[in-house]
C-alpha cells in the first residue's frame, strides 16, 4: 500500500513535468519526444520499485523497420518496452488514450498511431498509416492479444496485426515480457515492485509471404513468446 501511495504521489507530477517540458520540443522533432519519453519510463519504473532486465538485444536487425509484437500482462508493459527497447518506434494504441488531456496530445505529437477498434473503417485507416510509417523506416509496436491477460496466460492473437506486417513486408520481432503481472496484474490497484524481464526474440521474416499465410505466421510468432511466458506462469 505504501509503495502504491508513493508511486501515485510521485508519478503524476513527474508525468506532468515530462509532458510540459517535452511538448515544445516535439515541434522540432517527434523522435526527440519519443526519446524523452524513454527517460519518463525509466524513472517511472524506478519510482515503482521495478528492476528492468532486457535480454536478446543481439536479435534486433541492424537495419530496417520491424513490427514488435509483445505479450501483454500489465500496464507496466508499456513502461518496460519504452525503457528497454532501443531505437525509434511508434505505438499503435487504443483511441481512448488519445482523448486524455495533455497525455493524448503528447502521444499525437510523438507520432503514435490511434486505433479505433469500434470502427472498422477507422481501424483500416490506422493500419494504413502504420504501413506508411514502416515504409519510411520507423518500427511499430502492436500487442497482438489486443488487451492485457487477466491470468498471465497468453491470449489468442488478433489476425489484423499479422495482416499489417505482411502488407508492410516487415519482419516481426516477438517480445516476451515476464514479471510485469507480479508488479501489477490486470484489475489490481496495488503495485508490488519487483523484476520485469523483456526478452527480444529472433525476428520472424514476412518477405514473400501473403495474407493467406497469416495463420501460419501467427503460430511462428506465438510459439517462442508462449514458451517463455507459460514457463513463468506455471512457476
Amino acid at each position: 500500500m505504501l509503495r502504491t501511495l508513493f508511486y501515485v504521489v510521485t508519478f503524476v507530477p513527474w508525468t506532468l513535468f515530462i509532458i510540459l517540458t517535452g511538448l515544445p520540443a516535439s515541434f522540432v522533432s517527434a523522435d526527440f519526444l519519443h526519446s524523452y519519453a524513454r527517460l519518463w519510463a525509466k524513472v517511472s519504473l524506478w519510482l515503482a520499485g521495478v528492476k528492468l532486465v532486457v535480454e536478446g538485444r543481439e536479435n534486433l536487425p541492424l537495419e530496417g523497420a520491424v513490427v514488435y509484437m509483445p505479450n501483454h500482462q500489465s500496464n507496466f508493459d508499456i513502461l518496460a518496452l519504452l525503457a528497454g527497447v532501443p531505437g525509434q518506434f511508434r505505438w499503435l494504441a487504443k483511441e481512448e488514450l488519445f482523448h486524455i488531456p495533455l497525455f493524448g496530445l503528447t502521444m499525437r505529437r510523438a507520432g503514435y498511431i490511434s486505433v479505433d477498434r469500434s470502427n472498422r473503417k477507422k481501424s483500416v485507416e490506422s493500419m494504413r498509416r502504420a504501413i506508411e510509417r514502416i515504409a519510411r523506416g520507423t518500427s511499430v509496436v502492436i500487442f497482438p492479444e489486443g488487451t492485457r491477460s487477466p491470468d498471465g496466460h497468453l491470449k489468442e492473437f488478433k489476425a489484423g496485426s499479422f495482416t499489417l506486417a505482411i502488407q508492410a513486408q516487415a519482419p516481426i520481432v516477438p517480445v516476451a515480457i515476464t514479471g510485469s503481472r507480479d508488479v501489477m496484474p490486470k484489475h489490481s490497484r496495488w503495485i508490488r515492485g519487483g523484476r520485469v524481464t523483456v526478452t527480444i526474440l529472433p525476428p520472424v521474416p514476412t518477405a514473400g509471404r501473403e495474407v493467406k499465410e497469416r495463420n501460419a505466421l501467427m503460430q511462428d510468432v506465438r510459439m517462442p513468446i508462449e514458451a517463455l511466458v507459460e514457463k513463468t506462469v506455471r512457476s
